[in-house]
């Protein structure tokens, strides 16, 4: 059998890191559908953008993860095997608002990556574009929506749609689908001929709508409400849980620097939580900006959006919150009415009983009841699912035993591991006649097994 090949892709999430090792028979050149996840390492720690102040420290946090990848990757592999890091919306929000200290940091960890054996290609922040096509790239190759082999070794297309694509991170959101409508904004068109086939692919990033950066925005519209008081209520944490919240932890993002208040940001204020479905989704519903558009049709916030068909996958923190809906409150996420009914229960559902429902989740459990009035409010009024499309959300974190995220597309495409053209077949035509030859020589066996039965049962026959 071939000797695998190896490729390592950091994804810097503007929450964490994590470390993606990859693998594929050494033998396959432009060839498809056998890279696989070969093993994952989450780095410690928060996202590289939180190290402005200290990047070096960047650098350093991710040697657990790039020791345990010396030991995944067969030594006499190292140097052959490529190794990129990938920044997403926590980094571009530190390019916008500090670029030196955003460069200090990719560099260092450019410098960390540099000082291992692999074959270091580059360090660098991903637009949000890029962050949605990619994701789209992985999750349709994974699921063979591209191209795929037959059982006698040839090349197949198969006449399956592609299937649409939406990340929720720390720091942004992207929706990114295939579609035959017009897409009257040429910034949110991408054209891609992935095997001879040519797609037409919408895709938007929205800045600020990770699920981070939501609940930062959140905190400062109900301390805007509330004139900054020493104790504000926040209808979408469980009664029972309250927290003292220095405002430097709020407006410490672009996100929310628009909003900041003329106080000391080293003022300390009490927030509580009232545990209130309705008005928790009142304020996540001013997130959004539902009014102006200058296009035919928009999501939000004046960006344009054809209408959703097809297929979805949506993954990261997508999954995350209908996992925890299903698995920790028991409630069936099928239609856009359970989703809303299930962040009314949460949001009505004590602290200390979800404490009790989920010990481990301590650290998550009070943002879930907005979490999940957001993802409600984001597919259902922002992307325009209904009763008819929400079905066909299948809310996934892997694709058999691989993570579905941008980090295998990325590689994939910077390792030309997926031509434009079509794959050449003669690589599999030997395979063919390998399968053709053995086909033969079972028929061949068959056929004279049978006639030697049939000549014995003659004799037989004839003796008596």
């Amino acid at each position: 059998p071939p000797t695998p090949q190896y490729g390592i892709v950091l994804d810097a999430g503007s929450s964490h890191t994590a470390m993606f090792v990859y693998k594929w028979p050494a033998d396959k050149e432009n060839d498809t559908g056998v890279v696989s996840e070969h093993s994952m390492c989450d780095v410690e720690g928060p996202g590289i953008s939180s190290y402005s102040a200290n990047p070096p420290a960047a650098g350093t946090s991710l040697v657990h993860c790039l020791n345990q990848a010396l030991r995944d990757v067969p030594k006499e592999k190292h140097a052959g095997t490529p190794l990129y890091l990938g920044a997403t919306a926590g980094m571009r929000l530190l390019n916008i608002t500090n670029p030196q200290a955003s460069d200090a940091v990719l560099s260092a960890v450019a410098t960390t990556l540099k000082s291992y054996p692999f074959d270091f290609r580059g360090a660098k922040i991903l637009s949000g574009e890029e962050e949605g096509v990619f994701g789209w790239v992985t999750a349709n190759y994974l699921l063979e929506n591209f191209i795929k082999r037959g059982w006698l070794g040839e090349w197949i297309q198969p006449q399956k749609k592609t299937l649409g694509a939406m990340d929720f991170g720390g720091a942004s959101t992207q929706i990114t689908f295939e579609t035959r409508d017009t897409i009257e904004d040429p910034r949110n068109e991408v054209m891609l001929k992935l095997y001879g086939q040519a797609y037409k692919v919408y895709t938007h990033s929205f800045l600020c709508y990770g699920r981070d950066q939501v609940l930062k925005r959140l905190l400062s519209k109900l301390l805007q409400a509330e004139s900054y008081q020493a104790t504000v209520h926040h209808p979408c944490w469980p009664t029972g849980y309250h927290k003292n919240l220095p405002l430097s932890s709020v407006y410490d993002s672009p996100c929310t620097e628009k909003e900041r208040p003329s106080h000391a940001l080293n003022t300390t204020i009490a927030v509580v939580g009232t545990g209130n479905g309705s008005l928790c989704s009142l304020h996540v519903s001013k997130l959004f900006d539902f009014t102006t558009c200058s296009f035919s049709h928009c999501s939000f916030d004046g960006i344009f959006q054809p209408e959703v068909s097809g297929n979805f996958i949506a993954f990261s923190a997508f999954f995350y919150t209908v996992d925890f809906i299903q698995t920790v409150m028991g409630r069936p996420v099928r239609l856009p009415s359970d989703l809303k009914d299930a962040a009314k229960t949460i949001c009505a559902t004590s602290w200390s009983e979800l404490l009790q429902k989920a010990p481990k989740l301590e650290k998550r459990l009070p943002d879930y009841c907005a979490v999940s009035t957001f993802v409600y409010l984001l597919t259902t009024k922002g992307y325009k699912f209904n009763n008819h499309s929400f079905p066909n959300i299948a809310f996934q974190k892997k694709a058999g035993e691989t993570s579905i995220g941008w980090a295998l597309g990325y590689m994939l495409n910077l390792t030309n591991m997926i031509p434009a053209e079509k794959p050449s077949s003669h690589k599999s035509m030997l395979y063919n006649y390998w399968v053709i030859l053995i086909l033969l020589f079972v028929v061949t066996t068959l056929t004279s097994l049978v006639t030697a039965v049939c000549l014995l049962r003659r004799s037989k026959s004839s003796a008596i």
